[in-house]
């Protein structure tokens, strides 16, 4: 009787349409869900009682606007947060400062993307290798999912009821990710088929002083697609304070300038500036602990056609 149940199964298994495993099954072709790299934005939290020094110092720095501070429960489960988006010309943030316990899985997503068709663009993430981390769920404009990549890589994507309308950003910033080479390579296939994205860039043996490793060549891959820039570093993760704490690389005409009205606005230099080819860079602290790159020009680099 076992062996005919193994016969049996094996039938159906080599007639089946779907017998490919999943682990090795391309995805469909799925449609671009991104609305351009205005909506996406850092999730910057930060304690409530350094909420309001935090927004006033990122705008000093880079120019903006914010929106209306409000409070609100903005998690599937019960709590309470401030919160407040800062458009800049050189990104945006969602800036929550938690008045309760932080719900889990918050706090450790990178950034959200505004899309096009929630549930829809979920689906085709989880087709491309993405995880859930919690059901779809609605918040007070919109609804929400959080997801994760290979690699540990979380963020959040979202829908709002009312369409918004943001103004274009003069320099669209880098959501800047670290990986081993244990992960790197499934989750850049698995982003740029989400993302439709292109690959303008993968240096495999760019200066490692880049991410506080000088002497040691690590690969850089930069890439682009309808949410915005990426970068990608992949090295051997013994990485200096502060790199992997940083999140986004925000890009500035004159980096010198901007690090002078950072200062004065109370924004700690952890890495004074660098240059790696034709790009200047340094590390900043702003009030309430988030630590982001600032730089202008670009790095040299292995373009990709």
């Amino acid at each position: 009787m076992k062996r005919l149940a193994f016969l049996f199964a094996t039938a159906v298994i080599a007639a089946s349409p779907i017998a490919v495993p999943a682990a090795i099954a391309k995805p469909a072709a799925t449609a671009d869900y991104a609305v351009g790299a205005q909506y996406d934005t850092t999730h910057v939290y930060v304690p409530q009682d350094q909420f309001d020094t935090f927004v006033a110092s990122f705008v000093a720095t880079f120019g903006g606007t914010t929106s209306k501070q409000g409070e609100f429960q903005v998690t599937p489960t019960k709590s309470l947060t401030k919160s407040q988006l800062v458009l800049t010309p050189a990104g945006t943030v969602s800036v929550f400062g938690f008045k309760t316990p932080i719900p889990y899985p918050f706090g450790d997503e990178r950034t959200g993307y505004l899309v096009t068709d929630l549930d829809a663009a979920v689906k085709s993430a989880v087709s491309y290798g993405a995880v859930r981390r919690l059901e779809t769920f609605p918040d007070p404009i919109g609804r929400d999912s959080v997801i994760q990549w290979p690699g540990g890589v979380n963020m959040q994507l979202y829908w709002h009821t009312a369409k918004p309308s943001y103004t274009a950003l003069e320099t669209v910033p880098e959501n800047r990710i670290y990986l081993t080479v244990d992960a790197a390579d499934t989750f850049i296939k698995s982003w740029t088929g989400f993302a439709h994205a292109k690959i303008t860039a993968d240096d495999k043996a760019a200066n490692g002083a880049e991410i506080g490793e000088p002497g040691k060549a690590i690969r850089r891959v930069a890439i682009t697609s309808g949410y915005g820039k990426m970068v990608v570093y992949v090295s051997d993760g013994q990485l200096p304070w502060p790199y992997g704490r940083d999140m986004t690389g925000y890009a500035v005409n004159d980096l010198n300038a901007t690090l002078a009205k950072a200062s004065a606005a109370g924004v700690e230099t952890l890495v004074a500036p660098y240059t790696t080819g034709k790009r200047q860079a340094a590390m900043v602290r702003f009030p309430g602990g988030y630590i982001a790159e600032i730089h202008s020009g670009e790095v040299n680099a292995n373009e990709v056609n």
